[in-house]
């Protein structure tokens, strides 16, 4: 049941600048309070970039995603969904991470994860580095392997970095398959690009079956063309979606650490977001926001933007199993 006591606070009643800021101005309800068993959709923030290979910072994503997530309003603008109305969405806090040990926070996130699961709740994650799908991963996927849409301009599919370090942001989906947790049948990587080392992850995607879609085909295409083939590959079982920002072109997103340039525009980012409709969305990211380098909050922005779009393909989805 729908509980008004869910809505976020509108900025008609209090200016966008004051008050604690939560994700999307929606109360926030710790994973041990008694309301939880009423959450439906959860916003979790990951603040750990211990993953990193070069530009640190997505570890404080989060917070400034929350701040500027108090600009999304109740209601979206192109297709009248209102989300908090279908579903009782709340802000569940932090992971709190170890920084000094990648296994420990990894292992802090599955026990977190563990428990939103178990209360039946859908996640909706605010990295952090990219790294953190992997960890979110072993938990939603205890059951039975996942299907995944993911918006990148990197495939993430990489061995190792340095020598035989397995655990980075370049190497969370390998182990993911490796692990069980993805049914690689059904995973598609939309936006790949840029300059590479070798062909050593694009050479492990066709070795498995996920389907690479480079920006060039993306933009041959066109995004409502490449997102229903990306529908018809999650098919219908539960689906993971993550949202890597450097998906989107660095002049629309410079706050990010490993920007690759040729990608799409802010509008493009939004679209392919909301083309997600009608997929069995079972949990998502949106991941590798770096303040550091869009102190202006503009990239957050965006971020949070795209959160309020996969929001309400999550409750859409929920509205029509409730109907059925």
């Amino acid at each position: 049941m729908v509980d008004a006591s869910f809505r976020p606070v509108s900025g008609m009643d209090l200016p966008r600048f004051a008050g604690i800021p939560t994700f999307m101005r929606l109360p926030h309800i710790d994973l041990d309070d008694t309301g939880i068993r009423d959450v439906d959709i959860g916003l979790i923030g990951i603040p750990w970039d211990s993953g990193t290979t070069n530009r640190p910072g997505a570890r404080h994503g989060p917070r400034q995603l929350r701040d500027n997530s108090t600009m999304i309003r109740a209601e979206h603008g192109a297709t009248g969904v209102r989300p908090y109305e279908t579903a009782n969405c709340a802000d569940l806090g932090d992971v709190g991470p170890n920084p000094t040990d990648i296994h420990d926070t990894m292992n802090r996130i599955t026990s977190f994860y563990d428990r939103v699961v178990e209360a039946g709740i859908l996640p909706l994650t605010a990295g952090g580095d990219h790294l953190l799908s992997l960890p979110v991963l072993r938990a939603l996927a205890r059951r039975r392997p996942l299907g995944m849409v993911h918006f990148d301009s990197h495939t993430d599919l990489f061995r190792s970095y340095f020598g035989g370090t397995e655990y980075t942001h370049g190497t969370p989906f390998r182990r993911a398959v490796e692990e069980g947790l993805l049914d690689p049948a059904r995973v598609v990587q939309i936006g790949i690009r840029g300059t590479a080392y070798d062909t050593e992850d694009r050479d492990f995607a066709k070795s498995v079956g996920i389907r690479v879609i480079p920006v060039e085909e993306y933009f041959s295409r066109g995004p409502e063309d490449v997102m229903a083939e990306a529908r018809k590959i999650a098919g219908d079982g539960p689906t993971y979606v993550s949202y890597d920002i450097d998906f989107v072109d660095p002049s629309f997103a410079p706050g990010t650490g490993t920007p690759e340039v040729g990608g799409p525009n802010s509008f493009e980012a939004l679209l392919v977001a909301r083309l997600l409709d009608g997929l069995d969305v079972v949990g998502a990211d949106l991941v590798e926001v770096s303040p550091p380098f869009d102190p202006s909050g503009g990239t957050a922005l965006l971020g949070a933007s795209i959160m309020f779009e996969l929001i309400c393909v999550m409750v859409r989805k929920r509205a029509a199993v409730d109907m059925a």
